[in-house]
């Protein structure tokens, strides 16, 4: 557990990201600090946590850093599609962001939806 050390923020985090693994479609979910450090994951593969950790924060930096400098506003979201799913990455505040993955065959609008929801409850914990 990366921020405030506390039994009750661990269990805040947990059911946040319990409540989005269960939407259909998605096979892991991890809540990511902004420098990239794994805060918690629903993944069944333990060893890619830290990894989807760390690069999904430099991805979502990367954005962050090249729309504001083109003067587009602030991304929403970065999206990478592949053969065998899509990884999803959202800030969620200015201490977390949320990544997930999903199923190359699910349609994104209720997951997309999940996912802010999910989001705003995350940094509601870590404000």
């Amino acid at each position: 557990m990366y921020y405030k050390n506390s039994k009750e923020t661990e269990e805040l985090i947990d059911r946040v990201l319990a409540d989005l693994w269960k939407t259909h479609g998605i096979e892991a979910c991890a809540a990511v600090s902004r420098n990239g450090l794994l805060i918690h994951a629903i993944i069944q593969q333990e060893q890619y946590g830290k990894s989807l950790a760390a690069m999904s924060a430099a991805m979502l930096g990367a954005a962050e850093t090249t729309i504001a400098q083109i003067g587009r506003g602030v991304p929403h979201r970065v999206i990478v599609e592949c053969e065998y799913g899509k990884l999803i990455v959202i800030g969620a505040g200015p201490k977390a962001l949320l990544a997930i993955i999903v199923n190359s065959d699910v349609e994104l609008g209720l997951i997309l939806i999940g996912l802010e929801e999910s989001a705003k409850k995350l940094k509601g914990i870590l404000d």
